[in-house]
């Protein structure tokens, strides 16, 4: 049995595959080009914003977790969650006063931080749809 592979441009970023298997001929169409892409890295970046900022709200999360177990500050675990998440927790010190019992602190600026950290991540990701994204 004889296979022959042919190979053509139909179009900029069109290819299409011949394939022959004795007496079956395939085609393959295969989309390329710069449109393609573009428009990959484009959805890369897009994943990229949701991946760092989907971290930041995770952290912030395990932050809101340990507080209200009363985890050991010095513990190195939480403290590197305290250390890591305090950088984020910046803006919002202070914004409105955090309930606390016997140790227990629910912390809910860290919650307001994790909504607005979703919000910005959600207008950084439509930003870049919309200024990059050619149809």
């Amino acid at each position: 049995m004889n296979n022959t592979v042919n190979t053509k441009d139909v179009k900029e970023r069109e290819v299409v595959r011949e394939i022959q298997h004795g007496d079956h001929e395939h085609q393959e169409h295969i989309i390329g080009g710069s449109d393609v892409e573009n428009r990959r890295t484009l959805f890369k970046l897009y994943h990229l914003v949701w991946l760092i900022f989907g971290t930041i709200q995770a952290l912030i999360g395990v932050r809101i977790l340990l507080k209200l177990l009363a985890a050991n500050p010095n513990n190195p675990f939480a403290s590197l969650v305290y250390n890591t998440t305090d950088l984020f927790l910046w803006p919002f010190q202070g914004l409105v006063t955090n309930p606390s019992a016997n140790g227990l602190v629910l912390e809910i600026t860290s919650i307001i931080a994790i909504l607005v950290y979703l919000i910005i991540a959600w207008g950084i990701s439509k930003l870049i749809w919309v200024i990059f994204y050619k149809p």
